[in-house]
């Protein structure tokens, strides 16, 4: 099975995205397992990040499920299903703070 989740982060590294981060959030969602969110300079470079995960995904046969935001370009989400990859503005990044979000456990989920 291809690994669409090392396939987006190389697809972000060669077009230079920046602080590129991998969360294991299989344990808080039943949605997801991995975050994968990436920072661009600029809202093109932001686009053609997201662009090229979906260039390079579907070269690899995976096609996202949906894709949100090309049109501004401050945030783009990936949506391949257990996987999310976010590509966002440093501004816009630092603002949602996701991976703070996504390490904390919900006050909902109890341990077994």
């Amino acid at each position: 099975m291809t690994n669409i989740t090392e396939i987006a982060v190389e697809a972000l590294k060669d077009l230079k995205g920046k602080e590129i981060v991998t969360l294991d959030v299989s344990e808080l969602s039943d949605v997801m397992d991995t975050l994968v969110i990436c920072t661009g300079t600029s809202n093109r470079q932001v686009k053609s990040l997201a662009n090229n995960v979906v260039d390079e995904g579907k070269k690899a046969g995976v096609r996202p499920m949906g894709i949100e935001g090309m049109e501004h370009g401050d945030w783009v989400l990936v949506d391949y299903g257990d996987l999310i990859v976010h590509v966002m503005l440093a501004d816009v990044r630092s603002f949602y703070d996701l991976e703070k979000l996504w390490s904390m456990t919900p006050a909902t989920r109890h341990e077994s």
